[in-house]
């Protein structure tokens, strides 16, 4: 997969590229990422990429010429266009599933008061990472960068995100680990019995009653009832 991703500030995604997880798919060579400054494709004097919005109204508004360019300079028949926008699509984990399968995403993270509209005719969907806004698309696009990238095969085992949280609409289980015994809290014992069968009905029974308890919502878009 190649991911692009096109922004104002590209130092900040310094550590994102060069820690943990990400770093290593990059060195596999199971993820090709690249971060372009959206300044490189101004054609003013002065590398302009904003300017005040017509009619009036606060804060500065991203042009459509140097993003317009620069997607032209990355699109391929491959590509699919992503607009970060606090009008888009909700993200979702079913949502990663779906990007897994294109071969190339160019990212467009917004920045400032918001960007002139004419840039949604590249998109081909526009995403939110839920109902907030922050300074820039910048956290946003790391934030669907990752979670893709720890879906594609050889990146981590697949038994590390089969049974993530929101797969099948469900939150994942509790786990523990050493000491058995902490502050008077100890681990289930089904958990040290050895009994596979038992321990994955008990977990998949955990993750039920997780979900009824702090996501109802999900309840109704899950499939545990064989429905």
């Amino acid at each position: 997969m190649k991911i692009d991703i096109l922004t104002l500030f590209p130092k900040m995604f310094d550590g994102f590229l060069s820690e943990s997880i990400i770093k290593r798919a990059i060195e596999n060579k199971k993820v090709t990422i690249n971060i372009y400054d959206i300044r490189d494709f101004s054609k003013g004097p002065h590398k302009k990429v904003d300017d005040y919005s017509y009619g009036g109204g606060a804060g500065m508004v991203l042009m459509p010429q140097p993003i317009f360019d620069a997607v032209d300079y990355l699109k391929t028949s491959d590509s699919f266009v992503i607009l970060v926008t606090p009008q888009g699509h909700t993200y979702k984990q079913s949502l990663a599933k779906f990007l897994l399968q294109k071969k190339h995403l160019i990212i467009i993270c917004g920045h400032y008061e918001g960007f002139d509209e004419r840039i949604r005719t590249l998109a081909d969907m526009e995403i939110s990472i839920g109902d907030y806004i922050l300074t820039g698309g910048e956290l946003a696009s790391m934030v669907i960068s990752d979670s893709i990238i720890r879906l594609i095969d050889g990146v981590i085992t697949r038994e590390s995100y089969e049974n993530d949280s929101f797969t099948d609409n469900l939150l994942d289980y509790p786990v523990y680990t050493k000491p058995y015994d902490f502050r008077g809290m100890k681990v289930p014992d089904i958990l040290l019995s050895g009994h596979h069968e038992n321990i994955n009905k008990w977990r998949r029974e955990e993750q039920i009653k997780k979900t009824q308890e702090r996501r109802p919502d999900l309840l109704e878009k899950s499939d545990i009832y064989g429905e």
